[in-house]
């Protein structure tokens, strides 16, 4: 399973291979691949998979408290959404009707309160806005 902080959940909807470093990048290409393969997410607290390349860092945000704030905005975004719980032990899957339901969600910016403030916000934003273009996570499911 993958292991996910929740706003990360919102992080990966936008994710089109941009990042911290090289080594954050192939980690994130990596999650991708397997979510749009459907493994589920786990929702934890704190770090999770996608923090992974920055963690030699004591100083990395991923400890700080803003992070764990945005983590609490988008769990209460999300669960509002799916209308179930969204918090630590709960997983997500990426399936079609899901992953269309969060992407039009945000899209629509009504699960964008963890969003504020984040560096990342105009150029996720502007991928929505394009309709996911070059999104690498997907709902479709290779063939087997």
């Amino acid at each position: 399973m993958v292991r996910l902080r929740a706003h990360h959940l919102l992080c990966l909807l936008t994710y089109v291979g941009k990042g911290y470093s090289e080594a954050f990048v192939r980690r994130a290409d990596a999650l991708a691949a397997r979510l749009s393969a459907g493994e589920p997410a786990l929702i934890v607290e704190g770090p999770d998979d996608m923090c992974a390349p920055l963690l030699n860092d004591a100083q990395a945000h991923c400890f700080k408290a803003r992070p764990a704030a945005r983590d609490r905005r988008a769990a209460a975004d999300v669960a509002a959404l799916l209308g179930r719980p969204v918090a630590p032990g709960d997983t997500i899957s990426f399936d079609a009707s899901t992953l269309d339901r969060l992407r039009r969600a945000f899209a629509e910016e009504t699960t964008r309160a963890a969003c504020q403030g984040c560096p990342w916000q105009a150029l996720c934003t502007s991928i929505a806005g394009n309709g996911y273009r070059n999104a690498r996570i997907s709902s479709e499911r290779p063939a087997g």
